[in-house]
């Protein structure tokens, strides 16, 4: 019998299929200016299905994002709705937890937008001091560059709470990063203190190979897939929105389970969904984990 860490699923895609809106570039933070309280239903749909973490609605709330929008004046009152709401979700589930997710800067999935170290730091920290006080740990999310994730790293720590750093890997080798790089070149990041590291936001079929190339690295390890086809040319473009995304329509439960009771196999601790991955899948992973005589915590 293993602990495992038992991840929700994506949330921006919950939020646009459940609000019926076309997407924007600003996603999931849209939707939730929009549609208050959608965001509670979800994770408590997640905690409903067995999921015993709660990723927050912060993924993109970014200064960049919101000056785009005309929106920057919010960014401290955004940060603290997508907690309020998680918080809400969280009270009917008594010894759940708060991962406060902290997404890219400026894009997913471009390392070629990676800031230094220098300026993204800051910015990080910025939001990690927002979040520290009201989540119980911080989950690092989609880093797809080595330097992209030093500096997400070193701004989390400002919350005073357990880092998880989650990357996305090649959706063609799972032992490399969007940006090319080695996923084994994370290495020289555990000069900081990471407590976890996962790949993320990738097809499932690449996350064997990043699992292999994560274990040797001495954390506790993990992944959350998604449920899109591959990431277009047209998404890489400046201010897209996922309408340039194409879900799978082959990716049920039941083969989600098979992906990730894999990943267990292998030694993972922690696993979950991401994008297009919903709460049927995580209720199916959850059953499948406890059969297998697991114990999710």
């Amino acid at each position: 019998m293993t602990d495992i860490s038992l991840l929700d699923g994506g949330m921006g895609q919950e939020l646009v299929a459940r609000s019926g809106d076309d997407p924007t570039p600003l996603w999931a933070t849209r939707v939730m200016l929009d549609h208050p309280g959608m965001v509670r239903d979800i994770h408590a749909d997640y905690f409903a299905a067995g999921a015993t973490i709660a990723t927050t609605n912060t993924y993109a709330i970014h200064h960049d994002r919101l000056q785009l929008a005309g929106l920057d004046h919010m960014f401290h009152a955004l940060h603290l709705r997508a907690l309020a709401e998680a918080h809400e979700a969280r009270a009917a589930s008594p010894g759940s937890r708060i991962a406060g997710s902290l997404g890219p800067l400026q894009a997913s999935y471009r390392p070629d937008l990676t800031e230094p170290l220098a300026k993204a730091a800051p910015k990080y920290a910025e939001i990690a001091r927002i979040l520290g006080p009201h989540v119980d740990l911080i989950l690092i999310e989609t880093a797809a560059s080595v330097e992209a994730a030093e500096g997400a790293v070193i701004g989390a720590l400002a919350a005073g709470k357990p880092v998880w750093l989650s990357v996305s890997v090649d959706d063609r080798d799972g032992t490399r990063l969007r940006s090319g790089e080695p996923v084994a070149d994370l290495k020289r990041l555990l000069q900081h203190p990471i407590a976890a590291l996962l790949a993320n936001c990738s097809v499932p079929e690449a996350m064997a190979d990043a699992m292999a190339t994560l274990k040797p690295l001495g954390k506790p390890f993990g992944a959350y897939a998604n449920g899109f086809t591959h990431i277009s040319g047209n998404f890489l473009k400046d201010a897209p929105t996922v309408k340039e995304l194409t879900h799978r329509h082959d990716l049920t439960a039941e083969k989600y389970g098979d992906f990730a009771m894999a990943w267990v196999d292998m030694g993972a601790t922690i696993v979950g969904g991401c994008c297009e991955v919903g709460p049927a899948h995580i209720r199916h992973l959850r059953e499948r984990l406890t059969a297998a005589g697991h114990r999710i915590v």
